[in-house]
């Protein structure tokens, strides 16, 4: 039973409701364990009379959960006995672990796995046999980008594309973006020391502004959308910003329009601020795991 699902109200002086998914079973159980318990269907919930009522029903519930919890179990390693998946990056012990080269793909197929969770200690995601069925859906697509994060295959793809057009501007780009330079209208530029949002690097500081004028021909090269003929572009330094940084700003109440973005930079919004704040706050901790050791 998910928290969403089933819940004990707030304690009054004369009791308090409780609600959870229809199941005849349950209801059973729960009149057994609660004789004087009332069905509200202008609540759509049970009452419980009471001085201690929340208390007894939250504990009720939890224990309906590790029952459900303890039978979906059961369902699931018998899924996994009859159909078992065989894979290298797959162990089964009490539950099923699954351990794999890095890949962004991997974690967003398990992140979408209910009850899947990360066991720093053991560096393996732990996956309960419940959520079996659903873990099975999404195999051949995990397995698939474990493959292709393998060591061996990743140098494989780099030696293949050494020599292409492809491989070639990629690392121009990154060139470019070690140089932590950013063309900027001369007329519009943004405030310094202050988090903006940029196409190119996402939300950035910027440190300060020399006055060199960026030359057509780089524009081109790394920054498209800027090569309007009629507009100035000076270079302006910048750096990331920092988790500190991207807390303390306020967001943009609507999303940037065409004339903000075709200038480079504008105020990001909530939503461009949690990403971004997610990936801070990633990126701090890995420091401190380093720096831990």
């Amino acid at each position: 039973m998910e928290k969403s699902d089933a819940l004990a109200g707030p304690q009054t002086a004369d009791g308090a409701e409780a609600r959870f998914p229809y199941d005849r079973t349950s209801i059973e159980r729960f009149r057994r364990a609660f004789p004087r318990a009332r069905w509200s269907d202008e609540r759509g919930s049970w009452f419980v009379p009471g001085k201690t009522a929340a208390r007894r029903i939250g504990r009720w519930l939890a224990q309906e959960a590790a029952s459900r919890a303890a039978h979906d179990d059961s369902k699931g390693r018998d899924a996994f006995a009859f159909d078992p998946l065989s894979s290298r990056y797959l162990e089964v012990a009490d539950d099923l672990r699954v351990r794999t080269p890095y890949s962004k793909t991997v974690l967003e197929e398990l992140r979408a796995v209910p009850w899947a969770s990360w066991d720093d200690e053991l560096r393996t995601w732990r996956v309960p046999f419940r959520s079996y069925e659903e873990l099975r859906r999404r195999w051949p697509s995990i397995e698939r980008a474990a493959r292709r994060a393998e060591p061996e295959e990743r140098k494989r793809r780099r030696e293949a594309n050494k020599h292409s057009g492809e491989h070639k501007a990629a690392k121009l780009r990154y060139a470019e973006r070690r140089r932590h330079r950013y063309p900027l209208a001369a007329e519009d530029l943004p405030p310094l020391g202050r988090a903006v949002a940029t196409q190119q690097y996402g939300i950035v500081v910027f440190t300060g502004i020399a006055g060199e004028l960026a030359d057509a021909p780089e524009l081109s090269a790394f920054y498209p959308q800027l090569t309007d003929a009629a507009v100035e572009h000076v270079w302006a330094r910048w750096r990331p910003a920092t988790l500190a940084e991207l807390i303390k700003t306020w967001p943009a109440r609507r999303p940037a329009g065409s004339s903000e973005r075709s200038r480079g930079w504008w105020q990001p919004t909530l939503d461009e601020l949690r990403i971004a704040r997610r990936k801070a706050r990633s990126l701090e901790q890995r420091r401190q795991r380093i720096t831990s050791f």
